[in-house]
């Protein structure tokens, strides 16, 4: 029997009904001090490398995975930049959900840029002048976080 994923037995429950879902994204820092940003295939709009968690999945592998799975690179996580609510996200017009984002910082230990997956058009590296239109809110929160030195925050306030 095949594996169904956790958003799709979940989906299957509650149909279009928001729900809340779990994620993890990583801000993977080139030497010229700009970020990876993966060009979105579902709303044509840039983003960080990550994505939804599985059940029981561990917060950081799923990061890890879901970085290898769009970007086909190998990374470390090296920091943690905090957590962000986006309180409205819509996939497909109509799959509605309140995303709550782990968001941290990798470096590239392996593998080759290249679109491993039908998630992405495309990869640039930006920096924090030259930043192209972000899909969501958590992701500009991340990136804003990022690129002001801030971490360890929680919905922009920062825990010891």
């Amino acid at each position: 029997m095949e594996k169904k994923s956790y958003i799709a037995w979940i989906r299957s429950l509650v149909g279009d009904a928001k729900i809340i879902l779990n994620a993890a994204c990583v801000v993977i820092p080139n030497d010229k001090g700009e970020i990876l940003l993966q060009m979105r295939s579902d709303n044509l709009k840039w983003g960080l490398p990550g994505g939804l968690l599985e059940l029981d999945e561990p917060i950081a592998e799923g990061a890890i995975r879901e970085v290898r799975e769009e970007t086909n690179l190998d990374v470390r996580i090296t920091g943690f930049v905090g957590v962000f609510v986006n309180p409205s996200m819509t996939w497909r017009k109509k799959d509605k959900a309140e995303v709550i984002c782990h968001s941290f910082v990798g470096e590239i230990t392996g593998g080759a840029l290249r679109i491993n997956d039908d998630e992405s058009l495309g990869f640039g590296w930006f920096g924090p002048a030259e930043l192209p239109e972000i899909h969501s809110s958590d992701n500009r929160d991340t990136i804003r976080a990022y690129f002001a030195g801030e971490r360890n925050l929680v919905e922009g306030r920062r825990y010891p």
